[in-house]
C-alpha cells in the first residue's frame, strides 16, 4: 500500500509539468510558423504538443486568428532565411524537451527519487529555453527591416574578416621576404658556380680536342710510316730477285752516307718512297670514312675508279715505281698501263701500294679537318738531332754508338718521315743518325 501511495504525488507533479509545458507550447510562435508556411509535418509535431492540455477557449481563438490568413504574406528573403533558423532551434528544443519527458516517466516505474529530480529539472530548462526563443521571435516581429543597416552591417563584418585575413598575410611577408632573399642569394652562387664549371667544361673540351686531334694525327702518321714500310719490303725483295745491286741502289738515294748496320739501308729506300709520295701534297679537306670502310682499298678504287682517292693512287703509282723498276720486276709494264687508263690491278704488289696511299691520303684529309695551324714539315740532311722535333727511326742510340758519347753530336743523314705541327703540340719526324766527333760534348 506503501508503494502505491508514494506516485500520487509525483502524478500531481507531472500534471503540473505538463500544463506549463502546454502553457508554453500555445505561444504565439505557432502563428509565425504559419506566416513562413511550414511543412505539414512540423504543424503536427507542433499540435500533437499542445493537445496533450486542455486549452481555454480565448487562447484558443487567438491562436486559431494567428493560424489563418486569407492570403500568403510576402516575407522578405533574409527574414524568410532567420525564421528558418529558428525553426531548426525550435525543433532542437522540442526533441529536448520530448526526451526528457520521456526519461521523467520512465524514473517513476521503477521509483528512483533521483531520477525524477534529474529530469525535472531538464523538462524545467527546456521549457524556460522554449520561453527565450518565443520572446526572442517576439521581439524580431517588432523591429522595422531596415535593408541599408542590415547590408551595412553584412559589409562591416566582411570587411572585419577581410582585415584580420590582411593583417595574418602581412605577419606573414617578412619571413616570405628572407626567405625570397635568401633563395636569390642561392640562386647567384649557383649561376657564379656553373658559370664557372661552364669555362672549365670549355676549356676541358678544347684541351680534349687538341688531345683528340693530336692523337689522330699521331696514329695516322704511325700508320703511314708502317704502311711505307710494309710496302718497301716488297719492292727491296723484288730488287733482290731481279738483279739489282742495292748498294748502289742506296747511294743513288742517299749518296755518302755510312750504315752502322748493312740492314739499315733499307731506311734509304723507305725515305725514297716517302718522299716521293709526299711530293707536292697540299692538305685538302675530305671525308675519309669512305675510303676506310673499305678491308681492301682497291675495293674502293673499283667501285668508284674516277674518285679523287684513285686519281691519287694513279699519280703516286707513275710516281713512285719507276718504268724500268717495274719492268725488270715482272718483264712488262701491264701494271703502269693499268693504271695509266684508270684501271687497278689486283696483284699483291698493288695491293701492298694501294693501303700504303691510303693512309697517306687519310693523313692528308685528317690535317686538313683540324685545321690552319696544322703543317707538315721536313728536316734536312745535316740538321743537328733535337729529341723535340726528332726521333730516331732505330729505337736504341747505341745501334749508331762508335765512340764516348760525351765527345759526339747526332746529326741527321736523311729523314725518313716527316714530322707534323698542330699548334704547339708536334708529331715528330723520323730520321736516321750519324754521330760527328765534337769537342763541344753532346747537344
Amino acid at each position: 500500500m506503501e508503494f502505491a501511495a508514494k506516485p500520487a504525488k509525483p502524478i500531481s507533479n507531472i500534471s503540473e509539468v505538463v500544463s506549463n509545458f502546454a502553457r508554453v507550447c500555445r505561444l504565439r510562435s505557432i502563428g509565425v510558423l504559419s506566416s513562413e508556411n511550414p511543412s505539414q509535418s512540423a504543424n503536427d509535431g507542433i499540435d500533437l504538443l499542445l493537445a496533450e492540455d486542455s486549452c481555454d477557449a480565448t487562447e484558443e481563438a487567438e491562436f486559431d486568428i494567428q493560424k489563418v490568413h486569407p492570403q500568403p504574406v510576402e516575407v522578405p528573403m533574409k527574414s524568410k532565411e532567420c525564421s528558418k533558423l529558428d525553426v531548426l532551434t525550435l525543433f532542437d528544443a522540442i526533441s529536448v524537451l520530448k526526451l526528457a519527458y520521456v526519461q521523467l516517466q520512465e524514473a517513476h516505474v521503477p521509483y528512483d527519487t533521483v531520477k525524477i529530480k534529474a529530469a525535472d529539472e531538464l523538462v524545467v530548462s527546456q521549457l524556460e529555453a522554449l520561453c527565450k526563443i518565443k520572446h526572442a521571435r517576439k521581439e524580431k516581429q517588432f523591429e522595422k527591416p531596415n535593408p541599408t543597416a542590415a547590408r551595412s552591417a553584412l559589409l562591416l563584418a566582411e570587411i572585419q574578416v577581410q582585415e584580420r585575413l590582411l593583417k595574418k598575410l602581412k605577419s606573414h611577408i617578412k619571413p616570405k621576404e628572407a626567405e625570397v632573399n635568401g633563395l636569390q642569394r642561392e640562386l647567384w652562387d649557383l649561376n657564379s658556380r656553373n658559370d664557372k664549371l661552364a669555362e672549365e667544361l670549355r676549356q676541358r673540351e678544347k684541351s680534349n680536342a687538341r688531345f683528340s686531334n693530336f692523337f689522330a694525327i699521331q696514329n695516322t702518321s704511325k700508320a703511314v710510316s708502317e704502311a711505307i714500310h710494309d710496302f718497301a719490303k716488297p719492292l727491296i725483295a723484288l730488287m733482290k730477285v731481279s738483279g739489282w745491286d742495292l748498294d748502289r741502289a742506296s747511294k743513288a738515294i742517299e749518296d755518302s752516307i755510312v750504315y752502322s748496320k748493312r740492314s739499315h739501308k733499307k731506311y734509304a729506300f723507305e725515305a725514297y718512297i716517302t718522299r716521293r709520295m709526299f711530293y707536292g701534297i697540299t692538305p685538302k679537306s675530305y671525308n675519309v670514312d669512305d675510303i676506310m670502310r673499305f678491308d681492301d682499298p682497291v675495293d674502293a678504287l673499283t667501285e668508284n675508279p674516277n674518285s679523287d682517292f684513285a686519281k691519287f693512287c694513279r699519280t703516286k703509282y707513275l710516281l713512285v715505281v719507276h718504268p724500268k723498276m717495274e719492268a725488270s720486276f715482272f718483264g712488262n709494264l701491264d701494271h703502269r698501263k693499268f693504271v695509266s687508263s684508270g684501271r687497278h690491278p689486283r696483284t699483291l704488289f698493288y695491293q701492298a701500294f694501294a693501303k700504303m696511299a691510303r693512309w697517306v691520303w687519310v693523313l692528308q684529309g685528317t690535317v686538313a679537318s683540324i685545321g690552319s695551324k696544322v703543317e707538315i714539315f721536313k728536316v734536312k740532311r745535316g740538321s743537328e738531332f733535337s729529341d723535340v722535333f726528332m726521333e730516331c727511326v732505330e729505337q736504341h742510340m747505341e745501334d749508331v754508338i762508335g765512340f764516348d758519347e760525351d765527345q759526339l753530336r747526332f746529326r741527321v743523314e736523311f729523314m725518313v718521315m716527316p714530322g707534323i705541327r698542330i699548334g704547339e703540340t708536334l708529331v715528330k719526324s723520323r730520321v736516321y743518325l750519324s754521330k760527328v766527333r765534337s769537342s763541344i760534348g753532346t747537344c
